[in-house]
């Protein structure tokens, strides 16, 4: 791909607590529908984003089972993305921080995700055609 990008997103917000992480995987998905090479570097709550041991739960407040509450797993976006990218000639490389991953017992994670550091993410930065960063508040 001619114009094909380098993307490095660093995200800090543990799934479901806000809508800056929605917002992220969305602009995400966008860049994987055009082929981009995407960097994610997922550090602090970040790291249960794609958590390999997320379940669907039912609502009882909704007097829902868990099938029929349909509730959206990160971990299920994260790959999703991930097959989007690689659909469209890009990839994603999904690197947790192995500290934040130690201090959070978040060591199960999907296939693509590795573990890795700072020095990752100063490498990215260089090598990126542009930097996203989303911290909480």
């Amino acid at each position: 791909m001619a114009d094909q990008k380098t993307l490095t997103f660093v995200l800090m917000d543990a799934p479901y607590e806000n809508a800056r992480t929605t917002t992220a995987l969305r602009l995400m998905h966008i860049a994987a529908k055009r082929g981009h090479e995407i960097n994610v570097f997922a550090y602090e709550g970040a790291v249960y984003l794609p958590f390999a041991l997320q379940k669907a739960h039912p609502n009882p407040v909704h007097g829902k089972d868990a099938e029929e509450e349909d509730h959206v797993l990160p971990r299920e976006w994260v790959a999703e993305v991930m097959a989007e990218a690689e659909r469209n000639g890009g990839k994603v490389d999904w690197i947790n921080c192995g500290f934040c991953v130690d201090e959070r017992g978040a060591h199960e994670a999907i296939e693509g995700v590795r573990r890795g550091g700072p020095p990752n993410l100063v490498a990215w930065v260089g090598e990126s055609d542009n930097v996203l960063v989303i911290p909480t508040k």
